[in-house]
């Protein structure tokens, strides 16, 4: 068993698609009997992140037998997986895909938000407006929470 969670409604950093795609090929090519079960925590998108990722990851090597798992897994993903519904993970899947093609590099350089500008202010209330916040996280750890 492997834990590779991440905080719900939160897409997965490149590093962990990466890991995930990697250790579930691993597991598969060790043994012809061997399966992968995937258990998430609530939001089915997040399953489908893992699922649509190692689709693209599987792509890497084209033979009969993978050809057929991919048939497989695709029928799997649109009968019962929720489809990629967040932006940010429909980016994510996009972005691996680009790795996997060598058109994206990874960038290690430290990236800093120095000020966040909003356009307006959406009406939510009956009363109008809104009450926006700003909660910003490294590493998967929230560092800050503006107030309301």
């Amino acid at each position: 068993v492997l834990d590779f969670g991440w905080p719900d409604m939160h897409t997965p950093a490149l590093e962990k698609i990466c890991s995930i795609c990697k250790a579930m090929d691993m597991w598969l090519n060790a043994a012809a009997h061997n399966v992968v079960v995937l258990h998430n925590k609530g939001n089915r998108g997040r399953l489908g992140v893992v699922v649509a990722a190692y689709m693209h990851y599987s792509n890497i090597s084209a033979s009969a037998d993978q050809a057929l798992d991919r048939f497989a897994m695709k029928r799997f993903y649109e009968d019962k997986v929720v489809p990629v519904g967040q932006p940010s993970q429909k980016r994510y899947i996009h972005y691996f895909s680009g790795l996997l093609s060598g058109s994206i590099k990874m960038n290690n350089k430290p990236l800093f938000l120095h000020h966040v500008i909003m356009h307006g202010i959406p009406n939510f209330e009956s009363k109008g407006g809104c009450r926006p916040f700003l909660k910003i996280y490294q590493a998967m750890q929230p560092v800050y929470t503006s107030g309301i």
